[in-house]
């Protein structure tokens, strides 16, 4: 049976029955509904092929070319759709909610499968997830200067029962030079975008939502405008941590990276650091010593988020002192002036 629905639905039922995305790799490359399975009608070329075809001789002969393509592997798609869906419950979609999906649909539902078909496909996915990023939200933002550790604290907030997400792990980035770590492989902006309205889709907008201070773009993922100005309206929560336990932090952080690594990245801030700076700290990585180059770093780095905390209003930065970087001790008392500005109750 074939049941077509909205993506409300279609979203409600996604974490019960698995979701197969028919669209070529390449397409579910470039971005996807989280935690779906590609199982591709069409190869990336067979995809251009049968376009093609649609565009310069019509749509029957391409109707027919995508048979042609697609007959003899229907019992593969069959096997497939098993492997993730042994219970023969499947919810299905294309691009638009078109030929593709419907096939897949008509070839599962032979077999005996139920098959709930997401009305208007992918597309109507990525207008839900949009929609997403204009909600109101009840943001606290946790800021600090590099070195703070401010991932690993609000980790620890979210441990306590507080709403947390956090933009650099689904930007696969910790947002500097050195963001990627060496080993990190960031999503597409548009699979960026999928994972965060999904998970903001989860909170609710009446309590408040803890988000990490970052610039508009983690790495290449750049936040959605409408959440972006929302971020720099709310409020800060800053940690000030000496400079000497956040050198000590980033040493433990950064020190086990490959020194090719941290001097490449070193090298593209070069112009921004200052040719003695650079030289200096190049120097610093070759010869180990992680803390100096951590510490001519860091001139850079402060002066960036000091000019970056200038354009908020100073009214809205409430700062937190005496605490040790990344420490889960630091909760309590960031809770507690969390409580004071009015934003938990």
């Amino acid at each position: 049976m074939i049941h077509t629905i909205q993506i409300e639905e279609f979203l409600a039922l996604a974490p019960e029955i698995p979701v197969a995305d028919v669209r070529t790799p390449a397409e579910f490359d470039q971005g996807h509904i989280p935690q779906a399975h590609n199982l591709p009608i069409f190869t990336n070329e067979e995809r251009v092929q049968v376009g093609t075809t649609y565009k310069q001789i019509g749509r029957e002969e391409a109707i027919l070319l995508g048979f042609e393509f697609t007959g003899p592997k229907w019992g593969t798609f069959i096997k497939q759709a098993l492997v993730f869906a042994p219970e023969k419950k499947i919810a299905l979609h294309c691009w638009r909610g078109g030929m593709r999906s419907g096939s897949m649909a008509w070839a599962l539902t032979l077999y005996g499968f139920e098959v709930y078909l997401l009305n208007g496909g992918y597309k109507s996915y990525r207008r839900w997830a949009i929609e997403q990023f204009s909600q109101a939200f009840n943001l606290l933002i946790l800021g600090g200067m590099t070195g703070s550790g401010k991932t690993q604290i609000l980790h620890a907030i979210k441990n306590s029962g507080e709403q947390m997400i956090d933009l650099e792990d689904l930007a696969q980035h910790q947002g500097s030079s050195y963001g990627s770590m060496g080993t990190l492989i960031q999503p597409s902006q548009e699979q960026f975008e999928n994972n965060l309205a999904y998970q903001l889709s989860k909170i609710d907008i009446n309590k408040p939502l803890w988000l990490e201070d970052e610039s508009r773009t983690v790495g290449k993922c750049s936040i959605p405008n409408p959440l972006w100005d929302q971020m720099r309206n709310a409020p800060v929560i800053k940690l000030n941590i000496p400079i000497e336990e956040r050198i000590r932090f980033l040493t433990q952080e950064y020190g086990k990276l490959n020194p090719n690594f941290l001097i490449e990245c070193t090298q593209r801030i070069g112009k921004r650091l200052g040719p003695e700076q650079t030289r200096d700290a190049v120097l610093a990585i070759k010869e180990n010593r992680m803390s100096d180059f951590i510490r001519l770093v860091l001139v850079y780095y402060d002066k960036t988020y000091t000019t970056g905390q200038s354009m908020r209003k100073a009214s809205q930065v409430y700062d937190v002192s005496g605490l040790v970087a990344a420490d889960a001790a630091n909760v309590a008392h960031i809770l507690e002036k969390a409580k004071n500005i009015h934003y938990i109750q």
